[in-house]
C-alpha cells in the first residue's frame, strides 16, 4: 500500500504549556513532503492515555500513516506504547534485547539500570524495534491495516536519525515515486480579503491544469502569505508549473510581492539596503525600538543598521533628534510632521542614508476623538525621492498596534528603496 496522507501527534502536557513549543513536526513534515506524502493533520495532545488513545484513533482512521513522538519514557506519564496497542488490541511483551541494550548503556556510565526502565522495553506484537543510539527509548515501527505507524522519541537529537532511517528504508519506496513542491509568495501592505479578491480568479484555474495546484491563504500581522503546492513524479514539469503561477501572482499584486521563498521582511530589506551600500538609522518612539529589533535579527545586521534612538518623551524628541518644539505644539507628538522631522534627525545625526521616525499611540489609553489608540505616524526617507510618511489606524491591543507599526515601517523601507532606483 502507498502512503499519500500524513498525521503528526506530538505527545507530552509540557507542550501544552506557554513555555514549550512542538518543533519535532515541522521537521517531520519537511522530510515527508519531501517524498510526496502530505501531512494533513498535526495535533498536540497531553500525557493521558484517554485523549492519546482517542487522538490516534482518528488519525489512523482518516490518514495512511501516522507519527507520535514522546511518550516513550520510562515513567508513569509515558504513555505512548499503552494508547497505541490498546486501541489496536496488541498484546505487548517485554523484549530482552532491549532491557539488555538498556542496561548496557546505563553500565557504560557506571549505572544500575532502574526497574522502570523496563517499561521501555515493552513491544506489541507485530511491531519491529527501531534501534535508538542517542538515548534509551527504542522505537517502534507497525504496519497493519494497510497503514503505517511510527512511535519515535520525543528528544530531537534522538528523533531526527531515527526518522531520516524510516523515511529512507521503509517511507520512501512506499510514497509511489511522487514528490511534493512548493512555492511560498510573501505580500505586504494588502489584507487577506483583498488579496483573495484579487488572486482567486487566478489560482482557481490551476487546479484543472496539467499539473493541479492547491493554494492557501495565510494572514499575520501585517503580511499575507500564498502557499503553492502540486505533487507529481515529473519535478521539472512541476517547478515549470509553479514558477508560472508565481509569475501570475507576481503580475497582479506587483510590489506588495516582497519574496518568493523562505525569506523574512527584514532579510529583504537587509539585501536591498547592502545592495544600495546604504545604511540606516531609527528613531522610534510608541515601538519602543521594535523595529530596531527585528532588523537586528538578520544575522550580518551591522553592515547597515547604524544606531536607534528610542524617544518616548517629547523632551527626547527635541533633544536627541531636533524636533522643533513648534512641530510638537502645533501638530502634537503623534502627527506626520513629527514622525518626518525625527526620520530627517536620526539620519542627520547618525550621517547615514535612510532615517525612520515612528510616533504613535499603541493603548491602552493615550487616544482621543481626532487621535484614537492604534493611531501611528511613520516617515522613512531615502536617498533621491521625497520622504514618505504615512498616517495609519491599526486595530488590536497593544502588542498588535506595534506589531503592525513595526512590520509597516520596514516594508515603507522596502518601497522606498526600490522606488529610488
Amino acid at each position: 500500500m502507498a502512503f499519500h496522507r500524513a498525521a503528526i501527534i506530538a505527545v507530552g502536557s509540557e507542550m501544552l504549556t506557554p513555555t514549550r513549543l512542538d518543533t519535532n513536526s515541522l521537521y517531520i513534515t519537511e522530510l515527508l513532503n519531501g517524498i510526496g506524502i502530505d501531512v494533513v493533520v498535526k495535533s498536540v495532545v497531553c500525557d493521558d492515555r484517554a485523549e492519546l488513545e482517542a487522538c490516534f484513533a482518528h488519525a489512523f482512521e482518516r490518514t495512511d500513516l501516522v507519527l507520535l513522538t514522546g511518550g516513550l519514557g520510562p515513567t508513569d506519564d509515558d504513555l505512548t506504547r499503552e494508547a497505541v496497542a490498546g486501541h489496536l488490541k496488541l498484546p505487548m511483551h517485554e523484549d530482552p534485547a532491549i532491557v539488555e541494550a538498556i542496561a548496557r548503556r546505563f553500565a557504560s556510565r557506571g549505572w544500575h539500570m532502574p526497574e522502570v526502565n523496563r517499561k521501555q522495553a515493552m513491544v506489541p506484537d507485530g511491531a519491529a524495534v527501531l534501534d535508538n543510539p542517542n538515548g534509551t527509548a527504542p522505537g517502534l515501527w507497525l504496519e497493519l491495516r494497510g497503514k503505517g505507524v511510527a512511535l519515535l522519541p520525543g528528544p530531537p537529537r534522538e528523533m531526527r536519525p531515527m526518522l531520516e532511517r524510516i523515511v529512507a528504508e521503509r517511507l520512501a519506496t512506499r510514497a509511489e515515486g511522487l514528490r511534493l513542491l512548493r512555492r511560498v509568495i510573501k505580500m505586504a501592505g494588502r489584507g487577506e480579503s483583498r488579496v483573495e479578491e484579487l488572486t482567486q480568479p487566478v489560482y482557481s484555474t490551476w487546479k484543472s491544469g496539467p499539473h493541479p495546484i492547491e493554494t492557501t491563504i495565510l494572514a499575520m500581522p501585517g503580511q499575507v502569505e500564498l502557499h503553492l503546492s502540486t505533487r507529481g513524479s515529473d519535478v521539472a514539469a512541476m517547478d515549470h508549473a509553479l514558477d508560472a503561477a508565481v509569475r501570475q501572482i507576481e503580475d497582479i499584486m506587483g510590489i506588495d510581492v516582497f519574496t518568493v521563498g523562505a525569506k523574512t521582511l527584514e532579510e529583504v530589506v537587509g539585501v536591498l539596503l547592502r545592495a544600495r551600500g546604504w545604511r540606516i538609522a531609527l528613531a522610534e518612539s510608541c515601538t519602543g525600538g521594535l523595529v530596531t529589533s527585528r532588523l537586528t535579527d538578520v544575522a550580518g545586521s551591522s553592515d547597515y543598521v547604524e544606531r536607534s534612538i528610542v524617544a518616548y518623551s517629547n523632551q527626547a524628541k527635541v533633544e536627541l533628534l531636533g524636533v522643533a518644539t513648534t512641530l510638537i505644539t502645533e501638530h502634537g507628538a503623534v502627527s506626520e510632521p513629527v514622525a518626518e522631522a525625527m526620520a530627517v534627525g536620526v539620519r542627520d545625526r547618525a550621517h547615514v542614508d535612510v532615517g525612520v521616525g515612528i510616533t504613535g499611540i499603541a493603548g491602552p489609553g493615550g487616544g482621543s476623538e481626532q487621535k484614537p489608540v492604534g493611531t501611528v505616524c511613520i516617515s522613512v526617507v531615502v536617498p533621491g525621492t521625497e520622504p514618505t510618511t504615512r498616517t495609519i489606524r491599526f486595530a488590536g491591543n497593544r502588542e498588535h498596534v506595534k506589531a503592525y507599526s513595526a512590520f509597516t515601517a520596514i516594508d515603507m523601507v522596502r518601497r522606498a528603496a526600490l522606488r529610488s532606483h
